[in-house]
């Protein structure tokens, strides 16, 4: 859905809301807000966001739609920042009821969400990824620190004179000795992807913090150190690829020198035609993400809107077979997608908050 079609969607939601206090939207049920359950195509669970936890919500959506008497939910990738745009933007159920998220939901978005009166989010931890920099079968292998990934990708690097200069490195070689002569290529995500917010925390701030220069720049100025370790360069190096990870393995299929940053979902289902490089001499593998060895490790979410649980059928028990043991557990079907399950205790955490949403 365009995200034209979503700011009229949202602008009639509003009108619909103009009534009533957006401060007291929570409060009230759906008779309350004049707004009703839908029938019907409206009544359709949508769900948009991040492209690394759309094929598990689109497994679960076409299982859901064959078992459960419910119409199949539609899921629309979008990233996760297009996503919480979409999802913020008013309460209805021509609205999204679901958004996937590669990474927490921000503050801003949360401000966002509210002013729009959504005033009720629930946030569910479906499981974990990693994040991992492929290449072509058959191409050179790489052994990469989160530093290497920091001197290769940042826009500017220390000097060694107390200041900054633009990044000079041209090649992995130039980097460190013991990497490829291979000229520095990346196809990722854009800024509106939750891989690319998690890349940047987990990859370039940590590789950064290892300089000393840098680290000495977080301990006198965060916000200062913050900025320099996310920000890439803009000279080719890092190439913007889409907000789905799979048209980031068709770049690296054409492209032999180049690499590709995406999930690891990606690369267990594609694994045919692409390598991924080892972190610090660790392997980007289902148990070392799992262990949380692996040090581009991160969680994984759905967000629901609980104002629309009653207005969209079947929302409520969409979540509930998300987060069932049949789907996430160790022997769930969502691990032939490449899911990282979460441990007995924190499923347990996440049924019992499925189960709440009944009673929103």
């Amino acid at each position: 859905m365009s995200t034209i079609t979503f700011a009229r969607i949202a602008a009639i939601s509003l009108l619909t809301l103009a009534a009533c206090s957006k401060s007291n939207v929570s409060g009230l049920d759906a008779a309350d807000t004049g707004l009703v359950e839908a029938t019907g195509p409206a009544a359709t669970l949508k769900i948009v966001g991040s492209s690394t936890v759309a094929p598990f919500a689109t497994t679960v959506a076409e299982r859901f739609g064959a078992t459960s008497g419910f119409a199949t939910p539609i899921v629309e990738t979008t990233g996760t920042g297009g996503g919480f745009l979409a999802f913020c933007a008013g309460v209805g159920p021509e609205q999204p009821s679901v958004t996937n998220a590669s990474r927490p939901i921000k503050d801003s978005e949360r401000e966002d969400c509210t002013s729009n009166g959504v005033t009720g989010v629930t946030e569910v931890k479906i499981g974990y990824d990693g994040i991992v920099l492929v290449n072509q079968k058959g191409a050179p292998a790489y052994n990469l620190t989160q530093t290497h990934i920091f001197l290769a990708l940042a826009k500017d690097v220390p000097d060694g004179k107390g200041g900054f200069k633009p990044n000079p490195h041209t090649t992995w070689k130039q980097v460190d000795g013991s990497l490829p002569d291979v000229k520095i290529q990346l196809f990722g995500p854009p800024p509106t992807s939750g891989t690319r917010d998690a890349f940047a925390e987990l990859a370039l701030e940590k590789g950064a913090a290892g300089i000393p220069e840098m680290k000495a720049l977080k301990e006198s100025d965060g916000d200062a150190f913050k900025e320099r370790a996310h920000t890439i360069r803009t000279d080719g190096a890092w190439i913007d690829a889409g907000e789905n990870d799979s048209a980031i393995i068709q770049q690296i299929t054409k492209a032999p020198n180049a690499l590709g940053v995406l999930g690891f979902s990606f690369l267990e289902q594609n694994g045919d035609r692409v390598q991924a490089a080892k972190l610090g001499g660790t392997e980007a593998s289902f148990e070392n993400i799992a262990s949380g060895s692996y040090g581009l490790s991160r969680s994984m979410f759905i967000y629901v809107k609980d104002q629309n649980v009653k207005l969209v059928p079947g929302v409520a028990e969409f979540v509930t077979e998300f987060t069932s043991d049949g789907a996430m557990s160790e022997d769930g079907y969502l691990m032939e997608k490449g899911l990282i399950p979460l441990k007995d205790e924190e499923r347990a955490a996440v049924q019992a908050i499925a189960a709440g949403l009944s009673v929103k």
